[in-house]
């Protein structure tokens, strides 16, 4: 049977598309592990289906390359925002859409023709505590927290951004050897949910670059919640001011990250690559 598909990405943080608002997409699990693969079908970071919801406007699930189901996604909702407003689901210039970590809000960016070309998402506030994010590290904060990884200690700061990220502040990231590393923080026992890992080096007072390893995924171009996560690990660092905007460069483009009292707001594009079908 064949089914429609969207491909979009976020800054090059790519999903595969369903449209499931009147049509349930089913066994997703094994589709986003089927699907995902870049050599024998159409490749992306997942598949992230677009459902309705009794309490939002639309609601997103996302499922990661290795099949496991993750609450949140940042540039994926972005995403999934603007496939609602594309597909006429949405027709005002806010959205809100309910995830696995709660409701998000998006306020829309339009180009000349009406289309959504970014968006400007309130992620909420960012969890701090230990516990919370989850971890078997305590305390209301975990800054600066020396993590002996694969032989090497690393200082880490935890923040959870609706899923968990593990922020370490270094040189160049693009030195580290991610591949090896990665696997070794996500699958960490400190972290019963495994984690996302997140190597910054600070450019300048609000502006970093990073890379990222995302569970379930691997490295990834880009990651919304883990930019919020580092823009917040860097002002409790005091790499960077809270209440300003801070720009994270990763690898697939900016994004522009702002952090205040009540909540993290995040703004970047979205954008739509190619529409298909695929046989499932």
């Amino acid at each position: 049977m064949l089914r429609k598909f969207y491909k979009l990405h976020g800054i090059g943080n790519d999903y595969i598309y369903f449209d499931c608002m009147n049509r349930p997409l089913e066994n997703a699990e094994e589709l986003a592990v089927r699907l995902s693969d870049r050599h024998f079908s159409i490749g992306g970071d997942g598949v992230i289906l677009l459902c309705p919801s009794e309490i939002a406007d639309c609601k997103m699930r996302m499922f990661n390359a290795d099949g496991s189901e993750g609450k949140m996604c940042g540039n994926g909702i972005r995403c999934v925002g603007k496939l609602a407003h594309d597909l006429g689901y949405v027709t005002a210039d806010i959205c809100r859409i309910e995830t696995l970590s709660g409701i998000r809000t998006l306020f829309f960016t339009f180009d000349e023709k009406g289309k959504v070309v970014s968006a400007k998402v309130d992620m909420g506030a960012a969890v701090l505590q230990g516990e919370k994010i989850p971890s078997k590290i305590a305390g209301e904060k975990v800054v600066g927290y020396p993590l002996n990884v694969g032989g090497c200690e690393y200082k880490i700061t935890l923040v959870s951004m609706g899923n968990p990220h593990c922020v370490i502040f270094c040189g160049d990231p693009y030195e580290t050897e991610l591949e090896k590393v990665g696997p070794l923080f996500e699958n960490n026992e400190l972290f019963p949910e495994r984690i996302n890992t997140e190597f910054a080096r600070v450019d300048a007072k609000n502006e970093l670059t990073m890379r990222v390893w995302e569970r379930g995924s691997g490295e990834t171009w880009a990651c919304g919640t883990g930019a919020c996560a580092v823009a917040v690990a860097a002002v409790l660092n005091g790499y960077a001011d809270k209440n300003a905007p801070v720009t994270v460069h990763l690898r697939g483009g900016d994004l522009i990250i702002t952090y205040t009292e009540d909540s993290v707001f995040m703004e970047g594009g979205a954008t739509l690559a190619f529409v298909g079908e695929v046989e499932i």
